[in-house]
């Protein structure tokens, strides 16, 4: 999932600072922005792991825009991060399902064109997408 991230610029006497809005409590920084990028990540992998480990739901990514709108977040950059949440989903599960073939065949293109690790990964991310939207 890719999750919008809230930038407060660094330079040589400041840290590089990252807030992921969607996420509780994920805040990190760096003495440079690869740092505190590769620290957003980490973070957000502790914190959506604290989450399930509580068996809480795990927070859908909002768009950038609402957050942007939020006077919180005024003056500072914004980007994305992507994060794997399908190991804090929970055990993954069988299923059949039947499409026809040219949704199969446009989904496997997308896979392939947006390096997506599989058709099951794309087909969760769509659902979970779909539901946090109801």
């Amino acid at each position: 999932m890719k999750y919008p991230i809230c930038i407060e610029w660094g330079n040589e006497n400041t840290a590089f600072g990252i807030q992921i809005p969607d996420i509780p409590g994920a805040i990190t920084a760096g003495d440079t922005f690869e740092e505190a990028h590769d620290a957003a990540v980490e973070i957000a992998h502790i914190m959506l792991g604290e989450i399930a480990a509580d068996g809480g739901d795990i927070p859908q990514p909002s768009s950038m825009a609402k957050h942007a709108a939020n006077p919180d977040f005024a003056g500072m950059g914004w980007g994305m991060l992507e994060i794997d949440s399908t190991p804090y989903l929970g055990k993954t599960e069988k299923v059949n399902v039947t499409l026809p073939g040219f949704v199969i065949r446009r989904i496997d293109r997308y896979v392939r064109d947006h390096n997506i690790k599989s058709r099951s990964t794309f087909l969760a991310d769509a659902a979970l997408e779909k539901l946090g939207q109801a």
